[in-house]
């Protein structure tokens, strides 16, 4: 399974995605899309196989993955502190591929009727779902 796993900021999550998906699913190929230099640092250091910087790799490497996964944010323009640019959220959300999105409440996203939980949990859930397609 070819995964693309994008994230920004620090790239905490992504990171944990990372670490997670290799220990559950070691065969699968993870691409790893930073919107910046450090979350692309982060997913490298976590495992990923392949890692890009920035909006054209969103673009290019949505053509080729068979899931995506990330935090609620990547879905959205302007989010992540501007991180997430209108091209990459509408890419993100017109895929046809499955998306994996994480409820992550931050940068004014604020997602109602689901339980605020770690990002430890969010990660288990996400793998196990993964794991399960």
């Amino acid at each position: 399974m070819n995964i693309l796993v994008i994230d920004g900021q620090g790239g905490k999550l992504g990171k944990e995605l990372c670490e997670g998906i290799k220990s559950r699913l070691p065969d699968s190929v993870i691409t790893a899309v930073g919107t910046n230099s450090i979350a692309t640092l982060a997913m490298q250091k976590g495992g990923a196989d392949l890692v890009a910087t920035g909006e054209n790799p969103v673009l290019v490497n949505l053509k080729t993955a068979d899931v995506v996964v990330g935090p609620i944010g990547i879905a959205i323009a302007d989010s992540l502190l501007g991180e997430i640019t209108p091209k990459m959220a509408q890419a993100v959300g017109s895929a046809t591929i499955p998306k994996i999105l994480l409820p992550v409440g931050k940068c004014n996203n604020i997602v109602v009727g689901i339980k605020s939980r770690s990002y430890n949990e969010l990660v288990a859930e996400a793998v196990e779902t993964l794991a399960s397609m």
